[in-house]
């Protein structure tokens, strides 16, 4: 009987083993890198560090609050999903991006507590996780801070506001930047609870989607975000938060280049 114990004992290491991925070494060096495979990607995701997938930023964070980010790859085919995390952050989930017809390239801003490394994750067709990065160090306190508008009695007024605009970029191309008015509050600054937009829907006017967003606590209050899509027209922008608030407008096309 012990002997069968063992015996299963070590079949099911074996499977465990067998079914687990191996975890590439992080050319960054983070101490949490295996704990943001872990959380974000799975345990049992493929994973490789891509020269493609680009992260730019300043290398120094002069604004916690504020800290201005693009990431692209634009020579990596099948892109269907794009998480954005950053290691050292109390909250590390930046965003989610899933760009149907959208190239896998947008820019925002995002509060940053510490020095971090903050990466891009594109999973392709294939089911493969392609991962590029950079250190942005800062002298922090960006997640912790208040919001603004958390001091503003108007604020209320305009939750929700919209405003965009787009530029051609070939016939069936534009690039697309758009603002919502909101506080994005973490959570983590006393006495305030989290309060963030959750999901931005991008379409046609016909309702074909385009690009769908999630953001979370740490991207920027009032985020304004950039895309390119693989689409000329106007675009139907729609969303919510947390609190169940809702929000819409419609783009216009852009003009003519």
């Amino acid at each position: 009987m012990r002997y069968l114990t063992r015996m299963t004992a070590a079949s099911l290491w074996l499977v465990c083993a067998v079914g687990m991925a191996a975890i590439p070494d992080d050319p960054l060096e983070s101490p949490q890198w295996d704990s943001m495979v872990a959380k974000h990607l799975g345990e049992d995701a493929e994973i490789v560090f891509d020269d493609r997938v680009r992260v730019l930023s300043a290398g120094y964070a002069e604004d916690a609050m504020e800290t201005p980010v693009m990431v692209e790859a634009p020579d990596l085919p099948d892109v269907e999903s794009v998480v954005v995390f950053a290691d050292l952050n109390p909250i590390t989930k930046i965003l989610e991006y899933y760009p149907e017809r959208a190239a896998p390239t947008l820019s925002f801003r995002f509060k940053i507590q510490q020095a971090t490394p903050v990466r891009a994750a594109m999973r392709t067709a294939d089911g493969v996780w392609h991962v590029g990065g950079m250190w942005i160090e800062a002298a922090g306190g960006g997640c912790t801070a208040p919001s603004v508008a958390a001091g503003s009695p108007i604020w209320e007024s305009r939750l929700g506001e919209i405003s965009g605009k787009a530029w051609a970029r070939g016939p069936e191309r534009e690039r697309l930047r758009f603002r919502v008015v909101h506080p994005m509050d973490t959570g983590l600054a006393a006495g305030i609870p989290v309060f963030h937009i959750t999901d931005v829907t991008l379409a046609t006017p016909a309702g074909e989607t385009l690009a769908r967003l999630k953001p979370f606590e740490p991207v920027s209050e009032n985020p304004v975000i950039s895309v390119n899509l693989r689409y000329r027209g106007p675009v139907a922008l729609s969303g919510r938060d947390n609190n169940g608030n809702r929000f819409a407008a419609t783009l216009p096309a852009p003009a003519a280049p």
